[in-house]
């Protein structure tokens, strides 16, 4: 029992690390796909732009999407790779 309460306090420790990962790449992303958005699903949705994800060794394009804001007023801050020096980070988009 105290082995099962030892991992869970630890993968509970480690939750907050995870989600403070950065993705760091030294080749820069390539063009934004042009998307046709198609009109909103309803209305309140807001169009959240596709970006360039790194997977293993290349650049790989997710759509984008209509989606709902989690609370009135919220503004959807996009996806975007910044030029540190010698490499590249990709700031995760977020509802701010």
């Amino acid at each position: 029992m105290k082995k099962i309460a030892l991992a869970v306090l630890l993968a509970l420790t480690m939750l907050p690390a995870a989600s403070f990962a950065q993705v760091v790449v030294r080749i820069g992303p390539p063009a934004p796909v042009h998307e046709h958005r198609g009109p909103p699903p309803g209305r309140g949705y807001v169009w959240i732009s596709g970006y360039h994800r790194y997977e293993g060794d290349h650049y790989v394009w997710t759509s984008g999407r209509w989606d709902r804001p989690p609370r009135e007023h919220a503004v959807w801050v996009a996806h975007r790779w910044v030029h540190h020096g010698d490499h590249w980070e990709l700031e995760e988009g977020h509802w701010r």
